[in-house]
C-alpha cells in the first residue's frame, strides 16, 4: 500500500454529490497537469498557458473510451489556492459521471485527497494561516450575508495581521528583557519590570477588545438559539411559520397540536436564528404531551433568546404567569398575539406585574407588528453592527479559548510583577502568551492540532 505523503498529487470531487448542471473534479500537486493530460483528449495540457481553460473529452487510456465532454482549467504554481499546480475538470453533473472521472484519475496515479487537504496544503505552503483556513469553512457554512462578510473579513487576513503584530510587539519586549538579563550592568531591574508591565497591560487591552466580539461572532457562526414558548394555541407555530416564510409546523385550533420540539434555521435581518418551536408548556396528564413539555423546558433552559407568546384576546392565566416567572432571568421578547381581537392583556397589564420589557403587540393572522419582532431581534443582539463591518469578530471556540489563555498568562505577568518576582521568572508567562497567540495563527500550533482541525473540512476543500 502506498504511503500517504504531503507531496502526492491529490484528487477529489469539489462539488456537492448529487445531480446538477456541472461537477468539478480537482487535482493538486506536481503531477496534476501530467495526470490530467494523460486522460484528456484535446489540447496538450502540458504546453498550455497558466490560468486557461480548454474544451475536450476525458478518455480512458486503457481502451480509448470517451467518458465525458469537459472543460479543463489549468493553473500553475505558485498562483493557485494550494501554491501547487492545480487542475479543475468541469464535467457534467451527476454521481456516475463525476465518480468515473475521479476513479480514472486515481487509477493513473493520483491519490484520494483527505478531508480539507487542499486547504491544508494552502496552509503548509504559506498561502494562508489557520485563522484564514478556519474562515474558509465559516464561509462555506455561512447562514446569512452578515456571517459571510465576517468570514470574508477573516479570509482577507485581518485577524492574522492583528495577532502577528501583537506577537511581534511581545517578541521585541522579550528580546529586550533577555539583553537586560545578560548584561545587568547596563540595566536597572525596575525599568525592565516597568517595560513588561506596560506591554502586558497594552496587549491585554487588545485581547479584551477581541474577546468582546466573541458573543456576536459565535452567534453569526453558529446561530442564535431562540425558543418560541407559550401555552397551547397562542400562535407559537404560526409565528414560527411567518419567520420561516413557509409552513413547517402544524397549525390547528386544537390545543396541544405541537407535541415535540421543531428546529429550523432562519435569517432575520442578517441574524441567523436557530428557531425552536416548542410544545405548549402546560399541566397535562397525557404521557406524550408530558414528554413534549419536558423537552420544551430543556430547550428553554438552553436558549439564547426566548420569545414568549401570549394570547392577548384572553385574560392572563395561571400558566401565562408561570411562564413570565420562568423566563424572568433570561433574555426575552414578549409578544401579545391576536391583536386583531378584543384585547384582554395590554402592555399596562404586564407592567403592573413588574414586567420591565416593552411587549410587542401583534397579530400573526393579519401580519400586524411582525416586522417589529424581526427588528427587535436584530437590535437586541446586533445594535449598530452594520457600522462595524470592518471590525474583527472572533467567532470560533478554538480562537476564543486561546485568547482567554493568552489573557490569563498576561494576568500572571502582572501578578508576578506586583509580587516583586524576578523578571526572568515573569517573562516565562509573557512567553506563554506569545505561544498561545501563535497557536491561533498556526505559527506555534502542534502538528496534532493542525491535523485535527483540517479533518473537520469537507472532501474536495
Amino acid at each position: 500500500m502506498a504511503t500517504v505523503t504531503e507531496y502526492d498529487t491529490i484528487a477529489a470531487i469539489s462539488t456537492p454529490p448529487g445531480e446538477g448542471a456541472i461537477s468539478i473534479v480537482r487535482l493538486s500537486g506536481d503531477q496534476a497537469v501530467a495526470l490530467a493530460n494523460h486522460v484528456f483528449k484535446g489540447a496538450n495540457l502540458t504546453k498550455v498557458a497558466s490560468h486557461t481553460i480548454h474544451y475536450g473529452h476525458i478518455v480512458d487510456p486503457r481502451d480509448q473510451q470517451e467518458m465525458d465532454e469537459v472543460m479543463v482549467s489549468v493553473m500553475l504554481a505558485p498562483k493557485t489556492f494550494t501554491r501547487e499546480d492545480v487542475v479543475e475538470i468541469n464535467c457534467h453533473g451527476g454521481i456516475v459521471a463525476t465518480n468515473r472521472i475521479l476513479q480514472l484519475l486515481l487509477a493513473v496515479g493520483a491519490r484520494m485527497a483527505e478531508p480539507g487537504e487542499f486547504t491544508k496544503r494552502a496552509f503548509l505552503n504559506g498561502r494562508i494561516d489557520l485563522t484564514q483556513a478556519e474562515s474558509v469553512m465559516d464561509l462555506i457554512r455561512a447562514k446569512t450575508d452578515q456571517a459571510m462578510k465576517v468570514a470574508l473579513n477573516q479570509l482577507d487576513g485581518n485577524l492574522q495581521h492583528l495577532i502577528k503584530n501583537l506577537r511581534q510587539e511581545i517578541l521585541q519586549v522579550l528580546a529586550q528583557v533577555e539583553v537586560n538579563i545578560d548584561y545587568p550592568e547596563y540595566d536597572e531591574e525596575q525599568l525592565t519590570a516597568q517595560m513588561l508591565r506596560e506591554k502586558a497591560i497594552q496587549v491585554e487591552h487588545e485581547i479584551d477588545q477581541l474577546l468582546a466580539t466573541a458573543n456576536q461572532g459565535k452567534i453569526l457562526r453558529e446561530g442564535l438559539a431562540t425558543a418560541i414558548i407559550g401555552r397551547p394555541n397562542v400562535g407559537k407555530s404560526s409565528l414560527l411559520n411567518y419567520l420561516l416564510h413557509e409552513d413547517k409546523a402544524i397549525v390547528t385550533d386544537v390545543a396541544g397540536t405541537t407535541r415535540d420540539v421543531l428546529e429550523e434555521y432562519v435569517n432575520v435581518q442578517g441574524v441567523p436564528l436557530k428557531l425552536i418551536d416548542t410544545a405548549g408548556i402546560h399541566d397535562t396528564n397525557d404521557k406524550v404531551e408530558k414528554i413534549g413539555v419536558a423537552r420544551s423546558k430543556k430547550a428553554l433552559s438552553e436558549a439564547d433568546l426566548v420569545i414568549l407568546v401570549l394570547d392577548a384576546s384572553e385574560a392572563l392565566t395561571k400558566e401565562d404567569r408561570q411562564l413570565l416567572d420562568l423566563t424572568a432571568q433570561q433574555k426575552r421578547m414578549i409578544v401579545l398575539n391576536k391583536a386583531d381581537l378584543t384585547s384582554q392583556i395590554t402592555p399596562a397589564t404586564l407592567a403592573a406585574l413588574g414586567v420591565t420589557e416593552d411587549p410587542i403587540v401583534a397579530s400573526v393572522k393579519t401580519k400586524v407588528g411582525l416586522t417589529k419582532i424581526e427588528t427587535e431581534i436584530k437590535t437586541l443582539f446586533f445594535g449598530g453592527i452594520e457600522n462595524q463591518q470592518k471590525d474583527i469578530l472572533v467567532s470560533n471556540n478554538r480562537q476564543i479559548g486561546l485568547l482567554q489563555q493568552a489573557r490569563a498568562s498576561l494576568q500572571q505577568v502582572l501578578a508576578g510583577l506586583n509580587q516583586g518576582l524576578p523578571v526572568d521568572l515573569v517573562q516565562i508567562d509573557m512567553t506563554t502568551c506569545w505561544d498561545k497567540l501563535g497557536e491561533i495563527t498556526g505559527e506555534s500550533a502542534p502538528d496534532e492540532l493542525i491535523t485535527q482541525l483540517f479533518s473537520q473540512f469537507c472532501l474536495g476543500k
